[in-house]
């Protein structure tokens, strides 16, 4: 198994997490999008979208962080044995419980992607986005996320799932995006819980 990623990028953290947690060998292939380097007729080759991360998986060639995070989940994810440990079962094996999973995907592909993830790509990277619209619209996210987790420990069941990967990394880099998480003491709360699952590795 072969991940293309780059160090600093939320969406390639989120398919690293999944990887460490369920225990699976890969090779990372480092690819510096701050420098280019997606666009490259080399990594085009890879993918044509010129995006990471992008998983290869024997003839299997996947990009798109979410479609990554999905398709571990199924393949390898093992499934609920009712103990409540999260050794397997990373997607619920309903549709209800899947429906869930994507609803808080495209929550972290839109208000935390385009707010979280651009102001603070604005910051660290000097990319050209609008750093006090983006905040404002992580600011929203949070928001939503504050709501569920006030009253669950997850965002979907009573474990946790990719949906939480998913919109975990780009929460825990909030502070890069100059957004504080004083006001969102359940969103804090979850991330704690997910820094304590096993095989979770930090960004460096």
């Amino acid at each position: 198994m072969r991940l293309y990623d780059f160090e600093y990028s939320g969406n390639c953290w989120k398919v690293r997490l999944l990887l460490d947690m369920l225990g699976l060998d890969y090779e990372r292939v480092p690819v510096d999008s701050s420098r280019g380097e997606t666009q490259t007729a080399t990594f085009k080759a890879v993918s044509g979208r010129g995006q990471i991360p992008v998983l290869e998986d024997g003839d299997l060639r996947l990009w798109d962080s979410q479609a990554i995070l999905f398709y571990l989940a199924r393949r390898y994810g093992g499934s609920d044995d009712g103990d409540g440990s999260n050794d397997g079962a990373w997607l619920p094996p309903d549709p209800a419980g899947e429906a869930e999973v994507l609803q808080w995907l495209a929550l972290s592909e839109n208000e935390l992607l385009y707010g979280l993830a651009r102001a603070r790509a604005a910051l660290k990277f000097g990319r050209p986005f609008d750093v006090a619209a983006c905040q404002a619209e992580g600011r929203a996210g949070l928001a939503v996320l504050e709501a569920r987790l006030a009253e669950h420990d997850w965002l979907v069941g009573e474990r946790a799932t990719i949906a939480d990967l998913a919109c975990y990394t780009y929460v825990a880099l909030a502070h890069e995006a100059e957004v504080a998480l004083e006001d969102y003491p359940a969103v804090r709360a979850w991330c704690a819980r997910i820094a304590a699952l096993p095989g979770y590795r930090a960004m460096r």
